[in-house]
C-alpha cells in the first residue's frame, strides 16, 4: 500500500494571492487562450519581481487547468442535482429537505460498505462508526432546522397578526388564512 504525502507545492500554489486570483479568473473566462493566459500570468510575474523560478510553463498550466476543470464540472453537476431537488421540493417544508440529504448520505454509506464488501475489501469497524456518527449529526441538525423554521413562522406570524389586528378592511377570516400560510398550514 502507498503512503499518499502532501507532495510538493506546484508553481500555481506558491503564486501570491493576486496572481493566482487572476489566473483563476483567466481559465473561468472562457475567450482567453491557454497560451494568452500563459502569457499574461507570465508578464504579472515580470511586473511583480518574482522569480523566474515561479514562471509557469504550458504543462503546469495544463495540469492546472485541467484539475480546475475537474473541480468545476463536479461543482456543476453537483448544483444541478440540487437545482432539480429544490425545484422538486421547493414548496415543502425545509425538513423535507434535510431528510432528503440524510436518505442520501445513508444510501452513500450503504453504497460504498456494500462496494467494499463486493471487492472483499475489510469493512473497518471505525468506518462503520464514523458513517453512523455522520448520520446522527445530520439527523440532528434536521431536527433543529425544523425547529427553528418553526420558532421563525411563529415569530413571523405573530408580527403579522399584531400589524394586522385591527387593521382597516381587513376580515378575520383573511387574517386566519394569513396566519395558516405564514406557519406552513396551508
Amino acid at each position: 500500500m502507498t503512503k499518499k504525502t502532501r507532495g510538493k507545492p506546484s508553481k500555481v500554489d506558491l503564486l501570491p494571492g493576486q496572481i493566482k486570483s487572476r489566473l483563476d479568473k483567466l481559465l473561468r473566462d472562457k475567450k482567453f487562450t491557454q497560451a494568452d493566459i500563459l502569457g499574461q500570468v507570465n508578464q504579472a510575474i515580470d511586473a511583480s519581481g518574482l522569480s523566474d523560478d515561479l514562471k509557469l510553463s504550458r504543462s503546469g498550466l495544463n495540469r492546472y487547468a485541467t484539475s480546475m476543470e475537474t473541480v468545476g464540472q463536479r461543482i456543476r453537476e453537483a448544483r444541478a442535482i440540487s437545482d432539480q431537488w429544490i425545484s422538486k421540493l421547493g414548496t415543502e417544508p425545509t425538513g423535507e429537505v434535510s431528510q432528503l440529504l440524510i436518505e442520501m448520505v445513508r444510501t452513500l454509506a450503504f453504497d460504498q460498505v456494500l462496494k467494499m464488501s463486493d471487492s472483499g475489501e475489510t469493512v473497518e469497524p471505525k468506518m462503520l462508526k464514523d458513517l453512523s456518527h455522520a448520520i446522527e449529526r445530520l439527523e440532528k441538525a434536521a431536527v433543529e432546522s425544523t425547529k427553528r423554521e418553526i420558532e421563525i413562522r411563529k415569530r413571523i406570524a405573530e408580527e403579522v397578526e399584531t400589524d394586522l389586528r385591527g387593521a382597516d378592511g381587513m376580515s378575520e377570516d383573511l387574517e386566519n388564512r394569513i396566519r395558516g400560510i405564514l406557519l406552513g398550514k396551508e
